[in-house]
């Protein structure tokens, strides 16, 4: 396992952010000419009955002359936004630009905090909370790991909530399998604080937590590209959990979302990128793994050797569809030996050191082996559907 020394470091006087990697190709065309023939003429058509408030007039500015926006005005557009006091032109304008020209850590951050002050909370009394959160939309239509991996690590003794929803560019989100598997997320936070309290693990279906997203979900859908929206869920856990494994496909958001992280205050998280845009530790090749503790951000490269465990491939962990995923997590967490096995034992391994119940990848394999063949994970399904079937019928 390759170690790198710190690259990031946060200081309470002043944020020094790293130069960005240069960007993939951004499915919305990243020409000045899209945003002034596509959106502009609508934005100022739009103007004369609702005058877009400074924050964003600023921001569009900026952004268009290629600037980054800082945590502080990105927090006043988002704000904006979320209160219902944006239209839907000038979200798409300012979505749009942002795409274009890339996000960067500072923008993230201020959104992020936005988000936060609106999010609905759960009442939970458990403490050192786990969520496995991911940006999704990897492409690579595998079964729902993360998904799987909070709840054999739950079934290990650590609390998680798993805050998600239902799927928009993958085969199938963490809210459809778990309902495929019997789970009701239709839940009060009260309720989900009760899963988690009782059975160790609950869901924070996002739609029921974020309704200030309300006002940006049209604008999202019309656009037809991925936005800042999809890295900015993993961040705005609505239990507060402490500690994120959080998986996306690109190395570059990795690094950032890992700054992010640390700027916001993560007790311990780590951020993974596996081999060929996986957002999950991969065993076909490396993961990249950003760890942020006490502020700072260290990269380390995982191999699959390193969780003594054998190579596989993604044609091994294709799903068409809940039910198929929902199937597939089952025989996982029956103890069928295979692929899909193999990967929930390592990303549960990775969970398991985030949460200090394992001090190395190797062990946390081990631990999480011994979970599910032992029918604690199956166990902690099963009660985890029974509570919210109750809960739920009242």
């Amino acid at each position: 396992m390759a170690r790198d020394t710190v690259f990031w470091e946060h200081s309470s006087r002043k944020l020094h952010w790293p130069a960005r990697p240069a960007q993939q190709p951004a499915v919305v065309p990243a020409h000045p000419w899209y945003f002034y023939s596509r959106i502009l003429p609508l934005w100022k058509s739009d103007s004369v009955n609702s005058p877009a408030p400074q924050a964003i007039e600023t921001a569009l500015q900026q952004l268009l002359d290629g600037c980054d926006l800082s945590p502080e005005l990105m927090q006043s557009c988002f704000s904006l936004i979320m209160d219902g006091e944006a239209t839907p032109v000038q979200i798409a304008a300012l979505l749009t630009a942002l795409r274009m020209k890339g996000e960067c850590a500072a923008e993230i951050i201020g959104a992020a905090r936005a988000m936060r002050e609106r999010v609905t909370p759960i009442p939970t009394n458990r403490t050192g909370l786990l969520d496995t959160c991911g940006t999704g939309g990897d492409g690579l239509a595998t079964f729902n790991i993360s998904t799987a991996t909070a709840i054999v690590a739950a079934a290990a003794g650590v609390p998680v909530a798993k805050h998600g929803n239902r799927s928009v560019s993958s085969s199938s989100g963490s809210a459809d399998v778990l309902e495929a598997l019997g789970v009701t997320v239709m839940l009060s936070p009260e309720q989900v604080a009760r899963c988690v309290d009782e059975v160790g693990i609950g869901f924070c279906f996002a739609p029921l937590l974020h309704g200030a997203m309300k006002h940006a979900a049209p604008v999202r859908r019309e656009l037809g590209f991925r936005t800042v929206f999809n890295l900015l869920g993993p961040l705005t856990n609505p239990a507060g959990a402490e500690r994120q494994l959080l998986g996306t496909g690109r190395p570059d958001h990795a690094a950032m979302l890992a700054q992010a992280l640390a700027e916001l205050g993560s007790q311990r998280s780590i951020v993974v990128s596996g081999d060929r845009g996986l957002d999950e530790v991969c065993l076909w090749g490396p993961t990249q793994a950003f760890v942020v503790a006490a502020g700072q951000v260290s990269r380390e490269e995982w191999l699959p050797e390193d969780f003594g465990l054998p190579h596989c491939s993604p044609d091994q962990l294709r799903v068409d569809g809940p039910a198929a995923s929902a199937r597939m997590v089952t025989a996982v967490l029956d103890g069928t030996n295979g692929p899909p096995l193999h990967m929930v034992l390592a990303n549960t391994a990775a969970a398991l050191r985030l949460a200090d119940a394992v001090p190395s990848l190797q062990e946390g394999v081990a631990l999480a082996r011994e979970t599910i063949l032992s029918g604690r994970a199956r166990k902690t399904l099963a009660s985890l559907c029974e509570l919210t079937a109750s809960l739920a019928d009242g």
